[in-house]
């Protein structure tokens, strides 16, 4: 399942829009157009939700939504609910690391959202979890 946020596109003074995210307030970007600020939004939520992995907070799931939303890539998705994952079943990282006998460091590469880990190293994690990785192709909305 890949992650959309909504976002709120506010026109401002000097003929940008505004965008913020009601669910993740740290939220704040600006775009030329709608197609620009939408693709801020990817950038700057990509970068809200690193911060919040990094400091151990809880990153709220996304709410459904009849307005704007950005879909975030595949891999942020994936890594999200890796993270998801790991605080439901209350182990820390260490203990991960320790259930796929890697090191500390490969674990913690898996809740980077700038690294770019293979699809088999994250299977690896979400099995470690008792969780099953699927994943659905569907036509295009």
């Amino acid at each position: 399942m890949t992650l959309e946020y909504a976002v709120e596109l506010t026109p401002d003074d000097n003929g940008t829009l505004l965008v913020t995210c009601p669910q993740l307030p740290m939220v704040a970007t600006f775009g030329a157009d709608k197609a620009d600020a939408l693709a801020h939004a990817v950038d700057a939520i990509d970068t809200a939700l690193a911060s919040m992995i990094e400091d151990g907070d809880d990153i709220p799931e996304p709410k459904p939504s009849t307005g704007d939303t950005v879909r975030l890539s595949l891999l942020v998705s994936l890594k999200v609910q890796l993270y998801w994952a790991l605080r439901s079943v209350g182990i820390s990282r260490a203990e991960l690391a320790r259930r796929l006998d890697w090191n500390r460091e490969s674990v913690d590469r898996l809740f980077r959202l700038d690294h770019r880990s293979r699809l088999e190293q994250l299977e690896a994690a979400f099995e470690a979890l008792g969780r099953q990785v699927d994943v659905e192709i569907r036509n295009a909305a």
